[in-house]
């Protein structure tokens, strides 16, 4: 995994996925914040403050080795992935702010993905990760492998968008398909560690999973967000962009062990999400008739 090869296959697996990203976005995809201003904001607020301090303590209060520490942060800083549409989808959230809050979250990753990565490197100081930190160059990589397809899927789909509207469904079920390769592929460089990682991480993991999920859902509800901008805000902020965060470890930071947590949440974030989405669909059907007279 360590191999230019590899290095060079893992971006443009990256590359495909945020060109797919791309291929559904539009300029008025930005605009659409102004619509729904309240929901972005807290949205953001949430994905960008509220669940790196909430990763930040549990990383703390399991005493996650440094190395593992740094990943799960990195993690926690990467943006929604395009699988947060389907569960949007799935579960009758607002797709169209799914697809709002993952373009605007996408261009500020570029900068808060390296703050946050670099302010966790020199907190836990990881002493057997060799030269970690994204400078200034390895920044700018982050910018071109980030940006660069998205821009190219955009530029497409607005110079060919029934192209772009066929293609859209192939290229969701190749980034799926590559998101899991990332991940076997992490698995079996570290296979001789991993399921002491997992003792590690599994369980931090799964409670990041939980709480983005919670509170993506929970807290823009108690401020007056509607349900179905609630189910998207839950999505978005639960269901994270592992193949970003991979790629950023190992293409980038040139470590594998740094893209243990990312593969581990990866694998957990599918089931989770479906569980959460099933339950938060069982207490939309059930405050419905209550709803109902209201509106009569």
């Amino acid at each position: 995994m360590g191999s230019s090869v590899t290095t060079v296959a893992l971006q443009l697996a990256l590359a495909l996925v945020m060109f797919g990203l791309g291929l559904s976005l539009t300029v008025g995809d930005f605009a659409r914040v102004g619509r729904s201003p309240k929901a972005v904001l807290i949205a953001l607020t949430l994905q960008l403050l509220v669940l790196p301090a909430v990763c930040f303590g549990l990383v703390l209060a399991f005493d996650l080795p440094p190395l593992l520490a740094v990943g799960l942060m990195l993690l926690a800083a990467s943006p929604g992935g395009t699988t947060a549409n389907l569960f949007s989808h799935l579960f009758r959230g607002d797709v169209a702010l799914n697809i709002t809050l993952t373009a605007v979250n996408s261009l500020i990753a570029v900068v808060t993905l390296p703050l946050i990565t670099n302010l966790a490197i020199a907190y836990f100081d990881p002493a057997d990760g060799g030269d970690l930190g994204l400078q200034l160059g390895k920044t700018l990589q982050v910018f071109v492998i980030v940006l660069v397809p998205v821009a190219l899927g955009m530029l497409v789909r607005h110079r060919a968008t029934a192209f772009a509207d066929r293609m859209d469904k192939q290229v969701r079920i190749l980034s799926a398909v590559v998101l899991a390769l990332v991940i076997v592929g992490t698995i079996v460089a570290e296979r001789e560690d991993f399921f002491g990682y997992l003792s590690d991480v599994g369980l931090p993991a799964l409670l990041f999973c939980l709480a983005s999920l919670t509170a993506g859902f929970f807290v823009p509800r108690a401020l007056g967000v509607v349900q179905r901008q609630a189910i998207a805000s839950a999505f978005e902020i639960g269901v994270h962009n592992g193949t970003l965060a991979i790629a950023v470890a190992i293409s980038v930071l040139d470590s594998v062990e740094l893209a243990v947590p990312a593969a581990v949440y990866s694998v957990l974030m599918f089931p989770v999400a479906a569980l959460f989405g099933w339950a938060i669909s069982r207490t939309a059907d059930r405050e419905v008739p209550a709803e109902a007279p209201a509106g009569a």
